[in-house]
């Protein structure tokens, strides 16, 4: 269904209100869902592509206003709000941690994949920079866009040397102006993203562990501790 514009907010008739409309405080409100995303990269199968070493994903830093567990949407002159009576089911730092702990685990190109609290120690680290979020309004149409942008380094954990830098973004858009639509633009726009990261951190550490290789003075790091 077409969307409206209430007291200055986009809302549906279906249900996707966003903060600042009227109504929202009546006992007559419906409840507050939590929605989770699912990662569904796809395996590394070639033996020759794997890195035998252990990764460690650190928690991810958010840019202003994305570190809660809110729904959040940009509409035009910059005006960042959220959706009212949804949410994810942690902060969005940590939906995005999990996404891509799971995403390198399901590869399979690693002897271990390490979450921020994982007690055990490994060969490199993965730091992440939650730089989008959000489903974006701006382009003046009823359906949003969904981006997700993630600033990645990659780097050695003795030493702290840095081996790569790169950002893995997605983008896809709503197909209806509904909640699940929504969420289901979120999940296909984070695959995309996570897909590059998987991709981009095994071809840093593939390289980093050639180079190693080549240069006996600077032994590879190894999980085989």
């Amino acid at each position: 269904m077409k969307a409206r514009i209430c007291g200055g907010v986009l809302a549906s008739s279906m249900g996707l209100f966003l903060s600042g409309c009227a109504g929202l405080l009546h006992s007559d409100a419906r409840p507050e869902e939590s929605y989770y995303l699912r990662a569904r990269a796809a395996a590394v199968t070639d033996a020759t592509q794997k890195a035998a070493v252990s990764l460690r994903v650190g928690h991810p830093v958010a840019a202003p206003g994305l570190d809660s567990p809110h729904i959040m949407l940009v509409q035009a002159d910059h005006r960042m709000n959220f959706y009212t009576g949804s949410r994810w089911v942690a902060p969005a730092t940590e939906v995005v941690e999990s996404l891509a702990v799971q995403t390198l685990r399901e590869s399979g190109a690693w002897t271990s994949v390490e979450d921020s609290g994982s007690p055990f120690p490994s060969d490199y680290l993965l730091a992440v920079d939650l730089r989008r979020f959000e489903a974006d309004y701006t382009a003046g149409g009823a359906l949003p866009v969904v981006h997700v942008v993630l600033e990645c380094i990659v780097g050695r954990r003795e030493g702290r040397d840095v081996v790569a830098t790169f950002v893995a973004a997605g983008d896809a858009p709503a197909a209806a102006n509904r909640m699940s639509g929504v969420v289901a633009a979120f999940e296909q726009a984070s695959t995309a993203a996570m897909d590059v990261l998987a991709q981009q951190a095994l071809q840093a550490v593939r390289a980093d562990l050639q180079r190693a290789a080549q240069n006996p003075a600077s032994p590879a790091p190894s999980s085989k501790r």
